[in-house]
């Protein structure tokens, strides 16, 4: 295979492993911005500027990247790696129907990215914050058993599109502050890691599968 095709192939493959969705998240993904990164994306929306080192500029340039970056729609790709956020709901073995938790809240380095600003900390310091949950129908051949293991073996991933709105404070454990990114979480697209298959849709504040 040539360069040109490989390439080519390169920028295939993402495309075709993204084809088969939900069309009312389908729309929402393309009219987004891909985000590169998100512990960089945060650093600059959040903007802290503390330290000997820190460049003079800091605060004006973080002031700008809000400005720019506020109300306007992002899509990032959440890992099996780092999709910690996904945790097995409910399974009924008599129908197959399974729910899905997703704890809205994305780390990226030292901050976070929070579906509205949360309010408290638990004991550990982490930010609480509700479940959103997303429901599904598993294949005959599952049980409760092969549900958990997904999540257990890290077979999991989510697609997330969202809309920044603030940067939010709360007190750290031990003193100082920690700080994070407000956004409106727009759609997360819950799927299995290995094939793709969509296991669950949280779009226009609610579940898609919910009946």
């Amino acid at each position: 295979m040539n360069r040109f095709l490989a390439a080519a192939f390169a920028l295939l493959v993402p495309t075709l492993a993204l084809a088969d969705v939900d069309s009312r998240f389908a729309k929402l993904r393309d009219e987004s911005e891909p985000l590169g990164g998100l512990g960089v994306f945060l650093e600059k929306y959040v903007g802290e500027c503390d330290g000997a080192l820190v460049d003079p500029q800091c605060k004006q340039q973080a002031e700008a990247f809000r400005k720019k970056y506020t109300g306007k729609r992002l899509y990032m790709i959440i890992t099996e790696d780092d999709a910690g956020m996904l945790s097995p709901g409910d399974f009924n073995p008599g129908t197959n129907e399974y729910t899905i938790n997703i704890t809205p809240f994305f780390s990226g380095g030292k901050y976070g990215l929070s579906h509205g600003a949360p309010k408290k900390t638990d004991a550990q310091g982490n930010p609480v914050m509700n479940y959103l949950t997303v429901s599904g129908t598993a294949p005959d051949m599952w049980n409760g058993g092969t549900f958990n293991r997904m999540f257990m073996a890290r077979g999991v991933r989510a697609q997330v599109v969202f809309t920044p709105q603030s940067v939010w404070t709360l007190p750290k454990k031990g003193g100082g502050k920690n700080y994070g990114v407000n956004a409106r979480i727009e759609a997360v697209l819950v799927t299995e890691g290995r094939t793709g298959n969509p296991l669950g849709l949280w779009i226009n504040g609610k579940d898609a599968g919910a009946k």
